[in-house]
Parts: structure tokens; C-alpha cells; sequence
């Protein structure tokens, strides 16, 4: 059994069971002649128990946090796993080229795509230098850059979303930040060629609409995708942060809320657990996804893929969820 380095503060039970497990195979280990195997076994036993219950019954908040969750495949995971062949390219050839923002030239099996993702990092040192996925005007006008190309060469992209939101800092403003994800989600409209989204872990605000304007967008089952954070809404609607618990269940964030309102097309099953547990399958489940939509998308017309993509979403709204 794999203990995590990081339990979410919902999944104490199963640390305390997992971590007893573990500390019983540490004494065997230190002596040859202790046989602890059965009752170790047993805990196993136990703790998967706890963990399936834990996972059938997730709040939206609960939800939030996993999508979160520091151990869960980025984005540079699922391209070094699916685009063995990726070739970065940098910059939006106007002021700089933003570390939250990769995108590049590659190939999905045999067919060259491109790939454009949001990257939070994975250590402090990798986070600060992405911005913890949160992408300055840069980043969105390199996405731009991008998708132009493959509109001009014929590639669809695959757009892999995850950021708490575009960065509001001072100097993003000033540059033109509104305005950047206003172009790249009017680009993502344009394009004459298959577009497919997968919100992997957050889908924050129109950081990520600028991404997700997709002919297809797939959640994968414990990503959210929400206007606002439920702590953003809860100091705004509440002023308490701490409400954010109440928050998350009205904005309707979760995959299943989505699918419902008819805003994801697909939802992508996770492992027991979540991604961050076996990180494998998730990406697996993500490859098989992004087949079956290519598949279905790459006989279509250029000019049929625009329309569909634009009637999609002219009809967000359509669908009432019940509160």
C-alpha cells in the first residue's frame, strides 16, 4: 500500500488506517521474525472500505479540494505521458513568454496536434515560477499564437484546463489582461479545426473559458469549472470566506452539475481515490477520451466545426438545474 505524503483534512480516518498499516510492515521490516502480514492485510482491507465510502459521498467543497489536491497529475504530466513527441514553443512575441501557459507542437499516437495547458507546478520553487497556474496576458496571447498556427497548418488542439483563474495582479491589468482572454476565447471560436478541452483539475473564471471554448470539453469526475472560487463567492455574497462550504454547493461546480447543465459533454472517470492516487489511470482514462472525441471530430468540415461549436454555446443556459 502507497501512503500519500498529504491527506486532504475529510480523509483523517483513512490516514490513521493507513498509517497503522504501514507502521506494523516498518516493525516487520526491523525484525524478521515478527509475521504481521494478516493483520496489516486486514487494515488494507479496512482502509479501502473507508476510502470507497469517503468518495461516493463528496460534497461539493470536498470536490473543490481535490481538484486542488498538490499530488494530482499537471499538466506537464499528461503531455510527458500522451505527447511523447511534444515540441514547446515560447513566448506571444510581444513582451514575454508566461511559465503558467505551455503549448507546443506534438502527437497524439500518430497524429500531430496541438497542445496548449495551464501548469501550477509541482514543488514552492516550480509554483512561484508558474504563478500557480494563474496566466498573465502573455500566456493567453500565446495561446492565441498557437491556435492560429493550427488553423493555418490544420491541427486540432487539446487544451488541458487547470487554474484557480486568470492573475489579477497590477501589472497583468496594465498589459491588457480582460482583454487577452476576451481574444483568446473569440480564437477559440475561429478556428476551423477540431477543439477539445479537458478541465483536469480547476476551471477557474474566464482563465479557463479562454481555453475550454471547445467543439468538446470533458471533465475529468472530481474537476469543478465555476465562474468564481467558493471562497471568492463567499466573501462577496457572505463576506465570510468561511462560508465557502455553502458556496460550493450553489455555484454548482461539480462535473455531475455540469454535465447536467449540458456546459461538459463528458464526464472522465478518476481511480478510487482520485487522480492523485494513481495518477496512471487517470491519465489512461484521459487518453481514451481524447480518442473517442478526435474521432468523432476530425471528419467534419472546417466550416461545420466553427458552427457547431458556436450554436453550442449560444445555447449555455438553456438547461435550468434545480436549486
Amino acid at each position: 500500500m502507497c501512503i500519500r505524503d498529504s491527506y486532504l483534512d475529510f480523509e483523517k480516518p483513512l490516514a490513521e488506517i493507513e498509517g497503522k498499516a504501514e507502521e506494523l510492515r516498518a516493525m516487520a521490516r526491523q525484525n524478521e521474525e515478527m509475521d504481521v502480514e494478516k493483520e496489516a492485510e486486514n487494515l488494507d482491507r479496512k482502509a479501502q472500505d473507508i476510502l470507497i465510502d469517503l468518495y461516493n459521498n463528496l460534497t461539493p467543497w470536498r470536490k473543490c479540494q481535490i481538484a486542488r489536491h498538490p499530488e494530482r497529475p499537471h499538466c506537464r504530466d499528461y503531455i510527458k505521458a500522451l505527447f511523447p513527441e511534444f515540441v514547446p514553443l515560447a513566448g506571444d512575441r510581444n513582451f514575454a513568454d508566461d511559465q503558467a501557459v505551455i503549448g507546443g507542437l506534438a502527437r497524439f499516437g500518430d497524429e500531430p496536434i496541438v497542445v496548449i495547458g495551464h501548469e501550477k507546478g509541482s514543488d514552492t520553487k516550480s509554483r512561484i515560477e508558474r504563478n500557480f497556474g494563474m496566466a498573465r496576458p502573455e500566456g493567453y496571447r500565446k495561446a492565441i499564437r498557437l491556435m492560429e498556427l493550427a488553423d493555418k497548418f490544420g491541427l486540432p488542439v487539446i487544451t488541458l484546463v487547470d487554474t484557480p483563474g486568470a492573475y489579477p495582479g497590477k501589472g497583468a491589468e496594465e498589459r491588457g489582461q480582460s482583454e487577452a482572454i476576451a481574444r483568446s476565447t473569440e480564437k477559440c471560436l475561429q478556428i476551423g479545426v477540431p477543439l477539445i478541452s479537458i478541465i483536469i483539475g480547476e476551471g477557474g473564471s474566464g482563465g479557463a473559458v479562454a481555453f475550454a471554448t471547445a467543439n468538446k470539453v470533458a471533465m475529468l469526475e472530481h474537476s469543478v469549472y465555476s465562474v468564481i472560487s467558493p471562497e471568492g463567492c463567499a466573501s462577496i455574497l457572505w463576506k465570510d470566506a468561511e462560508k465557502m462550504r455553502e458556496a460550493a454547493e450553489a455555484l454548482r461546480l461539480t462535473a455531475e452539475d455540469l454535465y447536467s447543465l449540458g456546459i461538459s459533454d463528458q464526464i472522465i472517470e478518476e481511480p478510487v481515490g482520485g487522480a492523485h492516487r494513481d495518477p496512471e489511470q487517470a491519465i489512461e482514462s484521459v487518453k481514451a477520451a481524447i480518442a473517442s472525441m478526435l474521432a468523432s471530430l476530425n471528419s467534419k468540415k472546417p466550416k461545420d466545426l466553427i458552427n457547431e461549436r458556436r450554436k453550442k454555446f449560444l445555447k449555455l443556459g438553456s438547461k435550468g438545474l434545480a436549486a
